[in-house]
């Protein structure tokens, strides 16, 4: 198979189960549908994300990337439900339970959705188009440059003590996802593969207080428990400053040269 082909297979393979997953969230089947759905959304996006100056890859992860900025609050308001009910809280969390299944409706009527399942139906066909006008020429080699780009960008970042910890937790994420879907152009260590998620989950806990915290000071029911949210993010925070010490040196070793 072509690497061309294998793309285009993905893609496929992606767009049944973002049809699987938006069907769920729209018969409300089950709780982890929405998730779902975004993560097959963010699989898609990094196979997208290194072929962004064509105009067919670029076109879909547009329109992926405003299903992912609709279905955020929403998946933030999943989140919360659940450290809701965790913490014993109930009531704030039947109420916010009510908003969560408006939200629910407002993503199954909404025309970004149907634009993206749209866009996405058609991708194939333009990306085939694409490749016979010779547009698609050396995309191999491309997406090869762009990750190595994208890797030492992190080793950058990693090295910059000052960088801002919500970025860098972007960062880790594109870089951990990139490498899934490109295995064989990834110029990632195999060693730094763990530590990347590592990073990823200590920040992503992190990550979830410091909106908590947020939020707090602004729901008033939510205040009881800003504290115990700052202190749980602290830990987390310095967590995951020993993990980003761990991937930096990963990183920092020398690795053979990804499979061609």
């Amino acid at each position: 198979m072509s690497f061309i082909d294998s793309i285009i297979a993905q893609v496929l393979g992606l767009e049944v189960s973002l049809h699987h997953a938006h069907a769920r969230l729209a018969c409300r089947t089950d709780n982890e549908a929405l998730h779902d759905l975004r993560i097959n959304l963010r699989k898609l996006r990094s196979l997208l994300r290194p072929m962004r100056r064509l105009e067919a890859p670029r076109m879909l992860d547009e329109a992926a990337a405003d299903v992912g900025r609709l279905t955020t609050p929403v998946r933030d308001l999943e989140v919360l439900i659940v450290e809701l009910e965790r913490q014993g809280f109930h009531d704030p969390a039947i109420r916010r339970r009510q908003l969560l299944e408006s939200s629910y409706s407002a993503i199954d009527a909404s025309a970004t959705v149907q634009r993206f399942m749209a866009v996405l139906d058609g991708w194939p066909a333009r990306m085939r188009e694409a490749q016979r006008d010779g547009e698609l020429d050396k995309l191999h080699e491309r997406v090869r440059i762009r990750l190595q780009r994208q890797l030492q960008r992190l080793r950058e970042s990693l090295a910059d003590s000052a960088f801002d910890r919500h970025e860098l937790r972007l960062l880790v994420k594109r870089m951990r996802y990139a490498h899934e879907a490109y295995p064989r152009l990834s110029p990632l260590p195999g060693e730094a593969v763990q530590a990347l998620r590592a990073v990823q989950s200590a920040l992503g806990g992190w990550h979830d207080h410091f909106q908590w915290c947020l939020r707090a000071e602004h729901e008033r029911d939510l205040l009881v428990l800003k504290d115990r949210w700052e202190i749980a993010g602290d830990a987390e925070l310095k967590a995951a400053e020993v993990e980003l010490s761990i991937l930096a040196e990963c990183l920092a070793k020398k690795e053979p040269s990804p499979v061609e």
